[in-house]
C-alpha cells in the first residue's frame, strides 16, 4: 500500500530561538522616504521596518537582495490607511517573496500564518515494505511536535524499529526517508543514531561561513556541542558500521533533507530515488514585539565533508520512486 503526499505548507527545521530582546536595532532604521507616508500609522510602520530589519540583518541572502527595493515594494503593498499589525501582512508577504530562500513564514499573534507557500512537492510513503532476512529497515517519517515526551517517543519508535530487526544476520540497513516532509529533526536524528553513527553529521552555515556542527554519539543527537536529545539505555548495533542505502524522493524536505544530508558523505552508503522538495535550509524563529514569530531562513545544509547544499539534494542512483527499494538491495547485494 502506498499513500501519496503534498507539500503545500512548508515544514520548517528550527535550529535557534531568539526573542524580542534579542533583536537590535539596525542601520535599516535610517530615515527614508517611507517614514513620511501618509495614512499609516506609527504602529503599522514601526512593525514592518522591524520585521524587514530582521531579515536584512540575518536573512540567508542578506548580501544578494536590495534592501531598500524590497523595503518599498513590501510598503506599498499596505493600503494608505494601514493601521494595526494585521493591516502589515500583505507588506509582511510581499517581503517573504523577495527573501527568494521558499522556506521563510510569518506566524502572527493570532496564530495566522502569512506564507509564500511557493514550493509544492510531492511523496510517497509505501507500507509494508518486505526486505531480505539480512538487511533491516527503517522507515524515518515526518514529526512536528516538541523534543519533550512526544519527541522521545517518536524516536523511540524508530529505536524500536532497529533493536526488533538487528542481529549477527544483519548486513546492511535501508533508510526510507521517502514523504518525510520534516518538521522537528532532532528525534529522527536521535532515533536513527545507531544506523547513522557516532560523529559530526552535518553542518548548518550562515551567509558569513560559520558552521555549526551537528550529529550523533552514543545515545544523542548535538548541536555544536550541546546534547539536544537522549535515549536511554544507549544502542549499538550488532555489527556496527553498516552499509546503508537511503531512499528518497520528491516529497523529502526540510527536516528529512537534514537527515538525507547525515547520511550523504558517510562511508558505505548510497542514495537511491528522486530529487528532494529542495528546502536544505534551516531556520531560526525571532519573536517579535506583539509574540507573532517570524520564522526566518538563516543556514543552509551542509555535510560532513561541508559541501553546502540549500536546494535540492540528488541521490546517487536516480531511479522510479516505487522502484528505489529493489534497487537498494541490489546494490547491498551485489557491491
Amino acid at each position: 500500500m502506498t499513500k501519496k503526499f503534498k507539500i503545500c505548507t512548508l515544514f520548517l527545521l528550527i535550529i535557534f530561538s531568539c526573542s524580542k530582546s534579542d533583536i537590535a536595532p539596525s542601520a535599516a532604521d535610517s530615515t527614508s522616504e517611507i517614514d513620511t507616508i501618509d495614512n499609516i500609522s506609527v504602529v503599522a510602520r514601526n512593525y514592518l521596518n522591524q520585521v524587514i530589519n530582521i531579515m536584512q540583518d540575518n536573512s540567508i541572502n542578506k548580501y544578494t537582495i536590495d534592501w531598500n527595493n524590497l523595503r518599498s515594494e513590501a510598503f506599498t503593498e499596505l493600503e494608505n490607511n494601514a493601521q494595526t499589525i494585521q493591516d502589515t501582512y500583505p507588506g509582511i508577504l510581499k517581503a517573504l517573496e523577495l527573501l527568494g530562500d521558499n522556506h521563510s513564514l510569518y506566524i502572527g499573534s493570532n496564530e495566522q500564518y502569512v506564507n509564500p507557500n511557493s514550493v509544492i512537492c510531492e511523496g510517497t510513503a509505501f507500507e509494508n515494505i518486505e526486505v531480505p532476512s539480512h538487511i533491516g529497515y527503517v522507515k524515518v517519517s515526518n514529526f512536528n511536535g516538541s523534543g519533550g515526551s512526544d519527541g522521545i517517543a517518536f524516536a523511540e519508535n524508530i529505536r524500536t524499529q532497529i533493536q526488533s530487526q538487528d542481529g549477527l544476520n544483519i548486513e546492511a540497513w535501508i533508510v526510507d526517508l521517502r514523504a518525510n516532509t520534516g518538521g522537528n529533526m532532532w528525534p529522527m536524528l536521535t532515533g536513527i543514531g545507531p544506523v547513522l553513527g557516532n560523529g559530526t553529521s552535518g553542518y548548518f552555515v550562515d551567509p558569513d561561513q560559520n558552521e555549526i556542527a551537528f550529529g550523533f554519539d552514543n545515545n544523542s543527537s548535538f548541536l555544536d556541542g550541546a546534547v539536544v536529545m537522549s535515549l536511554e539505555p544507549a544502542y549499538e548495533l550488532v555489527n556496527p558500521n553498516p552499509k546503508v542505502a537511503v531512499l528518497l524522493d520528491n516529497g523529502v524536505a526540510s527536516s528529512g533533507e537534514a537527515i538525507a544530508v547525515s547520511f550523504i558523505s558517510r562511508p558505505n552508503t548510497r542514495t537511491f530515488g528522486d530529487l528532494t522538495c529542495g528546502l536544505s535550509t534551516a531556520n531560526t524563529p525571532f519573536t517579535l514585539s506583539d509574540s507573532a514569530r517570524l520564522l526566518l531562513t538563516t543556514h543552509y545544509f551542509a555535510d560532513r565533508d561541508l559541501n553546502i547544499f540549500g536546494a535540492q539534494l540528488s541521490p546517487d542512483q536516480f531511479s522510479d520512486t516505487e522502484a528505489a527499494l529493489t534497487e537498494a538491495i541490489n546494490w547491498i547485494n551485489n557491491n
